[in-house]
């Protein structure tokens, strides 16, 4: 018998839903120092879907790097949202309430770009948004009658349903106030998973309801959770001049193209931006040209970033070690240009084939690990070209920790403190910083650098940075003889 549908149908229906996390990620939220709180700052997603559940259904949301899954209570209803690295914890949660007869819908990134594989451990798939059916899907587990794979076609973005925040232990996160104004990305990296969740779909929310919800937010500082907020640049423009008078400070990731429109970098200065995550991935033309990334330019990435500075906007970016062109060199030479180039914050990253990507059907041939617990960026999972796995993961590790040595992280605070407006980012660049160090720390991460141990110093491909000008491309080349990171 289905113990989720052992009610009596006037009963309230209930409905779990679930972010699952595994390894050093699960539970992390307990640890008394370092437990992650900066870089939790969104459940946007279950939220969204909690707010898109029919009146009268009991909603609960737990998150796994703070809470324990309620396995044993009641439920009529278990939603699993993951991406790739959490898709063998989402079966096993989902396996353990299966067990007990209640429903279990996988949804997210890695159900929607490997759906087959996920409905196998599930009762039904939600692919894609959850707007348009997760009413019905909700409907049909009342029914007892789940269909399988649920796909609903996009739709505009118009009245969205306002997140149930109350939901949240916010103690537990760096902000509960996370905001969506756009969804998806137009350009269609090779190795993105949101390029191919989304299909290359770009869509806006109406800016008056984005900034109606903003203005309903208790606290100043928020959080754009957008994949690229500036792609339509127009609409970035109304957005930001509408957002100023609420005097919030917040962030966002964009791509370093905000620049080339100075106005529209005033503006969202003006409009409380202290800073944006921007996906440099590599110095390197030919690596950016290998996963379609061309729009990226490294002859501009130092003028470019100089512009945000400029204007009080710190800057995170994402760098990506194991492209084709990357040998034991690129270690070092990345760390000292991070450094001459002032970047405030990096996520570091190891390329990974996620599945539904097309990196992952041309490097279908060199995968060696097809433990989905490993593709979260930080394990080496296929043949790198030009170094070993070992020599790849060891540099990623290294890079990680040098960046964020005290020293550093002091060196970079006092910069941003002499920039115009450079204060109002201090508190936002410190947390980040201080966060990426305590993962160091708890983590233990060291590595070591390739080319120090004998490694190919070769890296003809690299850009260099003359002493006059900004990055210049692989057409001015140095050459030596001689032995990276996620709702929808």
């Amino acid at each position: 018998m289905r113990a989720a549908f052992a009610r009596e149908r006037e009963e309230v229906m209930k409905v779990l839903l679930i972010a699952p996390a595994s390894g050093k990620w699960h539970q992390i939220g307990r640890a008394p120092l370092f437990g992650g709180r900066v870089f939790r700052f969104s459940l946007l997603s279950l939220l969204q879907v909690a707010a898109e559940t029919p009146a009268g259904v009991e909603v609960e949301i737990v998150d796994e790097q703070v809470q324990d899954v309620p396995l044993d209570d009641d439920f009529d209803l278990v939603g699993i949202t993951c991406m790739t690295a959490a898709a063998p914890r989402a079966y096993e949660l989902a396996r353990s309430f299966r067990s007990r007869g209640v429903p279990v819908v996988l949804g997210g990134m890695h159900p929607t770009l490997m759906p087959e594989e996920a409905l196998a451990h599930a009762d039904a798939v939600c692919a894609g948004d959850a707007e348009g059916v997760w009413g019905r899907i909700v409907e049909d587990a009342r029914a007892g009658a789940l269909a399988g794979l649920y796909r609903a076609a996009p739709r505009e973005l118009a009245d969205l349903g306002r997140p149930p925040r109350h939901l949240l232990q916010s103690r537990h996160y760096g902000t509960v106030q996370a905001v969506q104004a756009t969804r998806g990305c137009p350009n269609r990296c090779a190795f993105c998973s949101v390029s191919a969740f989304h299909g290359g779909r770009f869509r806006c929310r109406p800016v008056e309801q984005v900034v109606a919800e903003i203005a309903g937010l208790p606290d100043r500082f928020f959080v754009f959770v957008d994949d690229d907020l500036i792609a339509d640049r127009a609409y970035a423009g109304d957005l930001f001049r509408a957002l100023r008078p609420l005097r919030k400070r917040w962030i966002s990731q964009a791509t370093l193209d905000i620049t080339d429109d100075p106005e529209l970098v005033r503006l969202a200065a003006d409009a409380g931006c202290i800073g944006l995550f921007v996906g440099i991935e590599t110095f390197s033309e030919a690596n950016l040209r290998s996963v379609d990334k061309r729009f990226n330019k490294v002859r501009e990435y130092r003028e470019k970033i100089a512009r945000l500075h400029a204007h009080g906007i710190g800057v995170e970016a994402g760098i990506v070690f194991g492209f084709e062109r990357d040998d034991a060199a690129v270690f070092a030479r990345t760390l000292r240009l991070l450094d001459e180039l002032q970047i405030d914050m990096v996520q570091v990253s190891i390329l990974t084939p996620l599945p539904g990507t097309p990196f992952h059907q041309s490097s279908a041939a060199r995968i060696i690990d097809r433990d989905w617990s490993h593709y979260d960026f930080h394990h080496v999972v296929f043949e790198p070209k030009r170094m070993s796995v070992e020599e790849l993961q060891a540099g990623h590790d290294w890079v990680t920790r040098e960046f964020y040595r005290p020293w550093r992280i002091a060196r970079r605070l006092a910069r941003m403190a002499l920039r115009p407006r450079g204060w109002r980012a201090i508190p936002y660049a410190a947390a980040i910083n201080l966060a990426y160090y305590g993962r160091t720390v708890r983590w233990n991460i060291r590595g070591w650098d390739p080319a120090a141990r004998g490694g190919n110093e070769s890296w003809h491909h690299l850009a260099v940075i003359p002493a006059n000008a900004g990055i210049q491309s692989s057409d001015c080349i140095q050459r030596r003889s001689g032995p990276r990171l996620s709702p929808g």
